[in-house]
């Protein structure tokens, strides 16, 4: 009503009112009503069928496998990896920076447990949160341990005679993935199709 008399202090036309009327009251429709006109016929999930989806799985899980019996099919693997708090997209080749303190020492092997993702050109295998420990492999070599660019931390305060310069470098990991690999098969176990989404 306030929107009305609103409208009629400032002597718009009755046809706009009108207009205005029927937009107002086709914006507040209940949900219920709009819902009514659907049939359950179309509603998404009516027809599902269990027997089905799990053939469905099972179709792609021997999909996947029969790609990866075969190097030259999957392309180049890439990773998502969990490593000192961080996520990083690698694939074999590729050099990544570990920023802060960590023991691993230059050249030494390490095995990244902690796999997100992996994925290829005709396939990508999610986590939840994690993939199965012995589904891949990402070896990584350590290649340096240095030192970051010098950061200044400058402060000063007007009219009070006080400044402050301090200077930090913090520790660096170099890494070098050597390999990354898909080594067993996908739902080999019986714990494989809860560990494992494809997309």
């Amino acid at each position: 009503m306030a929107l009305l008399s609103s409208c009629l202090q400032r002597s718009i036309k009755p046809t706009f009112l009108g207009n205005l009327n029927t937009l107002f009251n086709s914006l507040h429709m209940s949900p219920r009503s709009q819902q009514s006109t659907k049939t359950l016929d179309k509603l998404p999930g009516a027809d599902f069928n269990p027997s089905k989806t799990a053939q469905d799985y099972q179709n792609i899980f021997r999909k996947v496998n029969d790609n990866l019996s075969s190097p030259e099919s999957h392309g180049r693997l890439f990773a998502v990896v969990h490593l000192c708090g961080k996520q990083f997209k690698v694939t074999s080749g590729d050099i990544i920076v570990v920023e802060g303190y960590w023991p691993p020492t230059v050249s030494d092997r390490i095995h990244l447990e902690k796999v997100l993702l992996v994925g290829g050109n005709n396939f990508t295998l999610f986590g939840r949160p994690i993939l199965e420990s012995g589904l891949v492999d990402v070896q990584a070599t350590i290649i340096e341990k240095t030192l970051s660019h010098t950061k200044t931390h400058f402060k000063k305060k007007r009219r009070k005679q006080y400044t402050r310069i301090n200077f930090q470098r913090s520790p660096h990991t170099m890494l070098r993935i050597n390999s990354v690999d898909i080594v067993g098969k996908v739902n080999e176990s019986a714990k494989g199709i809860n560990s494992v989404n494809l997309f």
